[in-house]
């Protein structure tokens, strides 16, 4: 993830410093959407160790590994980002429900229905936010050349290829091809005005950029 998104480290920052200030305290319930193995997962516990986790995901490989990982404070669903019925899996009341790197999974309808979804999760004066790929279009030469610059990685590619030789993983290989034979990534990729406006259009009372690496980018909904 460190080579797919780079400045990682300071788009955890931007979170964590939005969220306190959002809500003048530290999150108590957190829901993380398209959580992965969970690594994002441990290190909001770390650094709010009192707050309940939950993280839900599609990918039966990431989630067979993020249940072996994650601290006890994280509960680890399985659900399907484009169903109804996700929000009634996860419950609500949440503080601050985020998405990094999920989005693009999605088709734009999908995920104007995740912001009104996301949105219906969230308790009072709760935070949303969701990181992915949203290029710059008043600067598309420059961000361009900034992605060109950037270090290739092969890393994640590589560590799935070497799944299949791991003992025991087979048969959640062979899940994931048929979870994702369903629900092929679209590669939607929009702006920072278009997630904006997506998450007004849901009920949001603001939403904006608060963070940007290259073509990647943080938007808060609040």
């Amino acid at each position: 993830m460190a080579a797919f998104v780079p400045g990682m480290d300071s788009l955890e920052r931007a979170i964590a410093t939005t969220t306190e200030a959002a809500l003048g305290d530290t999150p108590q319930r957190i829901l993380d959407l398209g959580g992965g193995p969970g690594r994002y997962a441990e290190r909001l516990t770390d650094r709010w160790p009192t707050a309940r986790i939950t993280l839900l995901d599609l990918d039966p490989v990431l989630l067979s590994l993020a249940r072996t990982a994650v601290p006890e404070t994280v509960t680890v669903i399985g659900a399907d980002l484009t169903s109804p019925s996700w929000p009634a899996l996860t419950g609500d009341g949440y503080d601050l429900v985020t998405a990094l790197m999920a989005v693009h999974y999605l088709d734009a309808r999908a995920v104007g229905t995740l912001y009104r979804r996301a949105r219906s999760v969230l308790a009072p004066g709760g935070l949303l936010v969701i990181a992915d790929v949203m290029p710059d279009d008043h600067l598309p030469a420059l961000t361009t050349a900034m992605s060109a610059t950037a270090t290739p990685s092969d890393t994640w590619s590589r560590w799935w290829a070497a799944l299949p030789d791991v003992p025991g993983m087979s048969p959640l290989l062979h899940e994931r091809a048929d979870a994702f034979r369903a629900h092929p990534p679209s590669g939607f990729t929009a702006t920072v005005e278009w997630h904006a406006s997506a998450a007004r259009a849901a009920g949001f009372t603001e939403a904006g950029l608060i963070w940007r690496e290259s073509r990647h980018a943080a938007v808060a909904a609040h």
